[in-house]
């Protein structure tokens, strides 16, 4: 198969995805035509591609919810290129992804966190994953989550779970904290062995975070909470929003290559605490 056609299917896939997702919301919502939709291009002087980010924020359920679609390429800066494989020699790149952050109304529904993506450069891989992140201790939440990934990962390759915690562990850690942003999940780079299995991957993980935050919310979304609650929630996002400025290689990679600033922020909560 060859590149170009690749890019095509990848990026239709994760459109796709993004308008399931929007679809989903309005369910749970139980409303339709809820999203601010803002679609913007990395340079309006040059044909280098762009995206569409849609976010609905003060709902019922959802406090602020971000669904975020891009398709760049270019050149990337001298600065910025030898830090991305397969650029030392050529600047050149193409990136097509998507990102969903949750932040929810209700302190029992943890927030949530989604992406996937391919990159091409003088060769091309996938990355992404998911995790979440509870202000309140739920164990049966944990323990499900993490049982409903490992099937995902079990499903194409038995190391994938094992692997992929780990490296979700390792990255979704607030080193100045010493604390862990959640409970985890998976995370995964440079996917590049086989195309088509990893390209299934990908997907299965588009459609696990589905089934995960749609039962999440459902078995949730009826407790009542308290304003101590409330503020424990809106501590915890402030450390979301300290690993999403100071760690995250999304944010990083997005403002190093022109990307929309609205739609890179989009992850952080609409209110957050500090103390």
């Amino acid at each position: 198969m060859n590149e170009k056609l690749k890019k095509k299917l990848t990026s239709n896939w994760f459109k796709i995805l993004q308008d399931s997702i929007c679809n989903d919301i309005e369910k749970i919502e139980d409303k339709k035509d809820i999203f601010r939709a803002t679609k913007w291009k990395r340079n309006k002087r040059k044909n280098e591609g762009g995206g569409e980010f849609r976010v609905f924020e003060n709902g019922k359920i959802f406090d602020k919810v971000g669904v975020n679609f891009s398709e760049v390429y270019g050149n990337l800066s001298k600065d910025f290129k030898n830090k991305i494989p397969g650029t030392n020699k050529n600047p050149k790149f193409w990136a097509s992804g998507i990102s969903v952050v949750m932040h929810m109304k209700n302190p029992h529904i943890p927030a949530m966190h989604f992406n996937t993506r391919y990159i091409h450069t003088s060769h091309g891989w996938f990355g992404g994953g998911m995790d979440v992140t509870p202000c309140l201790k739920n164990k049966n939440l944990e323990k499900k989550f993490h049982k409903v990934i490992k099937k995902t990962c079990d499903h194409h390759n038995k190391n994938y779970y094992r692997k992929y915690k780990k490296w979700c562990d390792k990255y979704f850690f607030l080193n100045h904290r010493n604390e862990p942003r959640g409970i985890g999940g998976i995370f995964f780079d440079y996917k590049k062995k086989n195309w088509a299995k990893d390209f299934d991957f990908v997907r299965d993980v588009g459609l696990t975070f589905q089934n995960v935050y749609n039962d999440i919310i459902s078995k949730n979304r009826n407790k009542k909470w308290t304003k101590k609650q409330k503020e424990i929630q809106y501590l915890k996002r402030g450390r979301y929003v300290e690993f999403n400025l100071i760690y995250d290689r999304g944010t990083k990679f997005g403002l190093q290559t022109g990307g929309n600033v609205d739609a890179i922020l989009m992850s952080l909560p609409p209110i957050a605490s500090w103390k």
